[in-house]
This record gives C-alpha cells, structure tokens and sequence, in this order.
C-alpha cells in the first residue's frame, strides 16, 4: 500500500506536494519521493524514510516547476531497497515519471514480453516500473513528435488492456501534463480535485481526499474504475474512461485499516463507515456473550478508536484510553519483516495500568493479521493487572493472501489460516474472541446506498479475487517471494551490498 499526489498548478509545487505526502504518510513510511517538471526538465529526489527525513531545505531548492508528482511507500512486490523507491523515471518517449500504489498479478509476464518485444530493460523487481515500461511503450505507439489528450487516453486504454491487477497511478509526461488512472475494478482508491486562485485553476490527484482537504483544494470526484484523468500544462483537465468492461470494486480493507478516517473513499465516510462496524461488532457480541461481564472498552490505537468508541456506547460499557502510542514509530502492521514487527510493538505502545488492574477488559482492534501484535498487547494487558482479556476484531478474519497490494502474501502467516476463533482465541491469549461476519462489514461500510460502489473486494476474507488470473500457482509463487523470511534475505542482501558498496567507495 503506498500514497500518492500529483498537482499541477500555476506556481512551485514542491511545497504542496510535501505537505500532501505528509497527509497521505500513514501509507508508507518505507520510502518517499517527489518529481517536478520545469522548462521540459525533470527534477527528482527520492530515498528511503519519512518525508521529513528525505526532504531537507536543499532538497525542496532543487525541486523547481508548478507541475510534479510525489509517493510514499511501503514494500510489497520488490523489496525496501532505496533503488526501488518512487517515483520512476524512463527518458522515452518524451520522458515519464510515474508512481503507483497496488500491485500487478501479472508483472512476471509483463517483465518478459517487454524486453522480447520492445528490449525494454526493468532494472528493479518493482512492479511499479513494469507498469511505467508498459506506458512508456503504449505512448510510443503513438509514433508522434507532439501528444494530446487523445494520445494520453489512447495510451492509458492501451495500458489496461495489457495489465491485470492493482493500481492508482499519477504520472508525468514532461511538458505535457500529468494524467491520473485507476484499474478497471477502481480497487485502489484516487481522487481529484481543483483549487481556483488569482492565477487560474489549479488541480490535484491524490490516493485520498484528506490531501486535497488540507491542502485547500475542493474535491471534485473520485477517478471512476478505468477512469483516466489529464491536467495539461495550461491548466486544463479532461476525462475519458479508458476501460472496455469496469466494474466498480474498491478494496474493503481501505476502509478498515489504511486510510484515515477523515478521508471519502468513492463517496463513502470512513469515519461513518468505522463507527457502523463497532454498531454492527456491539450486535454480535450481544447475541454471541449475552451474559458478557466487560468491565472497560479499550482500543487498540489508532485505526481502531471510532469503531471501538461506538461499540462501548452500543453495549453501555465505559470508554476509556488504555494504551499511550508512541506517535514516531511506524505501523506495525507495514513494516517489511517479522523480527521488525516485534521489536517495534513495545515500543510502539505502553499501558495505562489503572485502566487494567483488576478489570474484565475488552479489547478492540480494527483487524488481525499475523496476530504477533495482538499477542503482545494481550500479554501487556495482563502485565498491567487485567482480570480477564477479551478481543474484538472489527474485521472478519483474514484467511487468505491479498495479492493487490496489501502485505498479507504468505497464507503460512496468517493467524486466521486454518484456525476457527476459538483456536484462534488460544493463540493470542485472549479469554474469548469474536470477529465482525463479513456481511456485517460490508452492510457497515456500503452504508450510502447511493453509492456508485456495485460490491467490494473482500478476497483476504473470502478467497473471492475480483481479477481472473489469480490461480494457485500465482498465490504460491507469491508467497515464496513475499513470505518474511525471503523479504529478511532480501534484506540481508541489500545491507551486505551497501558494506561492499561503502567499503569500495573508500
């Protein structure tokens, strides 16, 4: 899962996209980048760590130009090397820089028939830079010394033809403009929106909607499943859906733990969307543990608060805040090995110990994943004196692999596999657990029925992939590359070659 921003306005936008980067920064804190484009000149900086640890003073000097895109990662297909960083770059045709959130079922195959067909190089194991070569290689189809938005268009339809799987893209056609697309389920989530000043209309694309709130500009829309959006350097914007068949089916997860619950996600409030599941979570525990004996609510931070705070004054329970998070460690959750994850939750969280002693606690957390963390805060909790833990999931149990770009790859890993909740109960060291049902998530976050949304993709909670090419060869394949212990000999890899690297260069 990464963030990504893309403006084009009528003054410098190293700024603004900083700022925007620092909004969308719960999606990634792997790596940052931003390019800006300048007199037909592209201007790039890119590293790993967090936005304000990658751009300094000297660095945002060295970004020039009103037009530019910026991302913010965290590794799931490649690996965290500083080289696969985003944005990417390729100088023909015309020069594109682009930056990708999801990820690509059919990269491997991509990958091949771009160098026998074109001799095209993919220096990474980025699917990201598969996806850029792929574009690259539709716009220079075109056969044209000067583009329009016809060719930007023809280019993107082109592009989804070709590609299966994931993504929300921004990129950069140097001295063109920048064009925004989504896949033809739209299960990454991209929005637009415009900003009028004294010099004209300026427009944004974001992953989220919460970068075009704080960055002052008025959000139009979502870009729509197939959907293209192109901003020229004049300023002006055109839309064309670029998909043959689309069918609207966003990623349930979003809703559950990666954006921020002040975002609109094609038209739906996460914030409203987090407060339905603790009503829906609160009817299920009275059916389920009528008779229950909690004592005190209390939520795992962050994502779980709205959730968790509803279903307290669903069940007429106290509310109240047991754990004190450590705001400069990164999300658990999205950290690229198991070791990491560990050491990182002690850090991450420390316990109130009054709001535990001697009580029947009830925990709430937005999902379970691994379970390595649940664990750990269970333990925590009863170190602090609780008489009895008990754990609520606001999301059914994750089961089987996302493969469209949330880190859930290897099926061996995850708690949820071939476990029912009682055994599941047993591993965390919860005295009892219940998860939300599927069907109750869906009802809580489809709860605007206007929406354009015509089902969800709930694949690592029902095995249902909304793609037709995910067989059991691809999962396995997936796993062997994406499983912790190959990302820790990836790792291991890198820090050796940065050793030989520094021991050469002195």
């Amino acid at each position: 899962m990464c963030g990504i921003i893309g403006i084009v306005a009528k003054v410098p936008v190293n700024q603004s996209i900083f700022d925007g980067l620092t909004v969308l920064q719960h999606r990634g804190q792997d790596a940052a980048g931003i390019a800006t484009c300048e007199n037909d000149r592209v201007y790039l900086r890119k590293e790993n760590g967090l936005v304000r640890d990658v751009f300094n003073t000297h660095h945002m000097l060295r970004l020039p130009g009103n037009m530019g895109i910026g991302h913010v990662r965290y590794p799931t297909a490649g690996n965290s090397s500083s080289v696969e960083a985003q944005p990417f770059y390729v100088n023909s045709p015309y020069g594109i820089t682009l930056a990708h959130n999801g990820n690509l079922t059919n990269s491997t195959k991509l990958k091949e028939e771009l160098f026998k067909d074109g001799l095209r190089h993919v220096n990474t194991d980025s699917d990201s830079e598969v996806l850029l070569n792929v574009m690259a290689d539709e716009l220079q189809k075109m056969g044209k010394l000067e583009i329009n938005e016809k060719d930007v268009f023809a280019t993107i339809k082109g592009v989804n033809k070709r590609v299966k799987g994931a993504y929300g893209v921004v990129a950069m056609i140097t001295g063109y403009g920048i064009v925004g697309f989504r896949d033809p389920n739209g299960i990454r989530p991209l929005v637009y929106g415009k900003r009028e000043t004294e010099n004209g209309t300026e427009y944004i694309i974001a992953s989220e909607s919460v970068a075009i709130d704080v960055l002052d500009f008025e959000l139009i829309d979502d870009v729509k499943p197939g959907e293209a959006v192109f901003i020229n350097m004049q300023g002006e914007i055109f839309i064309q859906q670029c998909a043959d068949k689309a069918t609207y089916s966003p990623c349930i997860f979003e809703h559950v733990y990666f954006a921020r619950p002040d975002s609109l996600i094609d038209g739906i409030s996460v914030y409203k969307a987090r407060l339905r599941m603790g009503e829906t979570l609160a009817r299920k525990i009275k059916r389920v543990f009528a008779d229950h004996d909690i004592d005190v609510v209390i939520p795992i931070p962050d994502t779980s608060r709205t959730s968790a705070l509803q279903l307290s004054y669903e069940l007429g329970v106290v509310y109240r805040e047991g754990f004190i998070k450590n705001r400069y460690i990164g999300r658990t959750f999205i950290m690229p090995g198991q070791t990491q994850r560990k050491k990182s939750v002690r850090q991450k969280l420390n316990a109130i110990e009054l709001e535990f002693k001697g009580k029947n606690v009830l925990l709430v957390d937005d999902s379970i994943v691994r379970g390595t963390t649940s664990k750990q805060i269970i333990q925590m909790a009863r170190d602090s004196g609780a008489n009895k833990v008990y754990f609520a999931s606001a999301a059914p149990p994750v089961r089987h692999p996302n493969v469209y770009g949330i880190d859930m790859p290897s099926v061996n890993e995850l708690i949820g596999h071939d476990r029912d909740e009682k055994q599941i109960a047993e591993a965390i060291g919860a005295d009892w657990l219940v998860y939300q049902d599927l069907d109750d998530l869906i009802e809580a976050v489809h709860w605007d029925k206007d929406s354009q949304v015509e089902k969800f993709d709930c694949s690592c909670f029902n095995g249902d992939y909304v793609t037709d090419d995910v067989t059991d060869e691809y999962l396995k394949h997936l796993e062997d590359f994406r499983n912790d212990a190959a990302k820790e000999a990836r790792e291991e890899l890198n820090v050796r070659e940065g050793l030989v690297n520094l021991y050469n260069a002195s």
